[in-house]
């Protein structure tokens, strides 16, 4: 195998782009057919003229809690006549029902996913290559198998890569470490905290674990002090972004500079509370369209915050890179026993274009809560900001005041609505 795992990893993005809007069409109105969730989602849009990105926000953005409030229901008995029983337990959402799917998986909540027979499902086995994880090698596996799919993920990757694969799992950090010295492997996969562990736990032992080279890790922060202690003790490790939705998103390479999204899905950054997309470097939430033929999800809200950064990858990849994990996108706060949430906010700005930017800070203590609209304004009139007022007041029923604040004075976070109420 190559320096990549595909050679459409390096093809010119306009042209990714075209193929993957050809084939969007096709993969919706397959979706409608079988996915009754996701045709209730397309309502009233036709597949056919979905053709570029720009077309995308005449769907409607469907977050995580609505997939998990349509399974509910569908368990429930809501609407469970209409479905087979695989399609209730799904809510609609999945294309595939017992039999098709090899597996299901459960995450919070509970939220349950399909697993189909295809070869790499989840779309990790590029990540992998991209760590430096060669075919013919053993690698050892330590997300869980049970319940949630972070298990099987890495597994059929490593698989897809033509590696063996040992599932250690999670706990009994003795036996790790001894399995680890039997075993020799020259992988790993799990989070970086619990590989830390072992390797903490193995000094203690005075076990010395040389064959471990490369690491992939997911599910947690994996921040530039990390990655330089693992170096220090002889790992390569990268870091991979994925969910049980969705499977791989982006994935780490040799370059480090941001992570690369993966082929076979578009990846959007959106303002938190809309479908609107943002500005490339603006700070956003990640909503993704999968073109998995099994598990459909168009328009996904994953409630995670990233950007967009600009250019191609120095390491040859050209598909969009987008700074990692930056936070969570669900800044729904209660004040004065009442919620507001980023679409409130988002409502304003777009009954006032005159506002280039803006964010809620509600300060004060537990029954004195204060909110303040700071605004970014392009000249300001007394007028403007009375109507800002009421704007809020309409949409939220509680009382703010208006800040002006200097164009491009707040930050680029993402934040919308900011929390800096003490509870001591």
């Amino acid at each position: 195998m190559g320096h990549f795992f595909e050679e459409r990893e390096a093809a010119p993005l306009d042209e990714r782009e075209r193929l993957l809007f050809e084939r969007l069409p096709a993969a919706l109105q397959r979706a409608k057919k079988r996915a009754p969730a996701i045709a209730q989602q397309l309502q009233g849009v036709d597949p056919e003229t979905i053709r570029q990105r720009s077309d995308l926000h005449r769907i409607p953005v469907i977050r995580k809690s609505e997939l998990l409030q349509a399974q509910l229901a569908a368990r429930q008995g809501a609407g469970a006549a209409e479905l087979p029983e695989a399609g209730r337990i799904f809510g609609g959402f999945s294309a595939i029902g017992w039999g098709e799917a090899a597996r299901v998986f459960a995450s919070p909540g509970p939220i349950y996913e399909p697993e189909s027979h295809r070869p790499d499902y989840w779309g990790f086995a590029r990540a992998l290559h991209a760590a430096g994880f060669e075919h013919g090698g053993l690698v050892y596996n330590c997300f869980s198998y049970h319940f949630t799919p972070a298990g099987s993920m890495m597994e059929t990757a490593a698989h897809a890569l033509g590696c063996t694969v040992f599932p250690g799992g999670v706990g009994q950090t003795e036996l790790q470490v001894q399995a680890i010295a039997d075993l020799a492997p020259a992988a790993y996969t799990g989070t970086p905290s619990f590989l830390k562990i072992i390797m903490e736990k193995a000094a203690q032992m005075q076990v010395e674990l040389p064959s471990l080279k490369r690491a992939l890790f997911s599910g947690e922060a994996f921040p530039p002090s990390l990655c330089a202690w693992f170096a220090e003790h002889g790992i390569e490790g990268y870091q991979a972004y994925g969910s049980a939705d969705l499977g791989m998103m982006a994935y780490e390479t040799e370059a480090r500079e941001g992570l690369v999204v993966n082929e076979d899905i578009i990846l959007e950054i959106v303002r938190p509370g809309t479908g609107e997309p943002v500005p490339d470097g603006e700070v956003g939430e990640v909503v993704v369209t999968t073109l998995n033929p099994d598990y459909p999800l168009v328009r996904f809200g994953t409630g995670d915050l990233s950007a967009i950064l600009q250019g191609a990858s120095p390491c040859g990849r050209s598909n969009l890179r987008i700074k990692g994990w930056m936070g969570r996108a669900d800044q729904t706060t209660k004040v004065r026993g009442m919620f507001v949430h980023p679409g409130q906010v988002a409502g304003v700005l777009k009954r006032h274009p005159e506002v280039l930017k803006a964010r809620l800070v509600v300060s004060g203590s537990m029954g004195n809560d204060v909110m303040v609209l700071k605004a970014e304004l392009d000249g300001v009139k007394p007028e403007t900001l009375d109507h800002l007022a009421e704007s809020v007041r309409e949409l939220t029923k509680l009382r703010v005041n208006i800040e002006p604040v200097a164009v491009g004075s707040l930050p680029n976070d993402g934040k919308v609505i900011d929390d800096v109420r003490s509870y001591e």
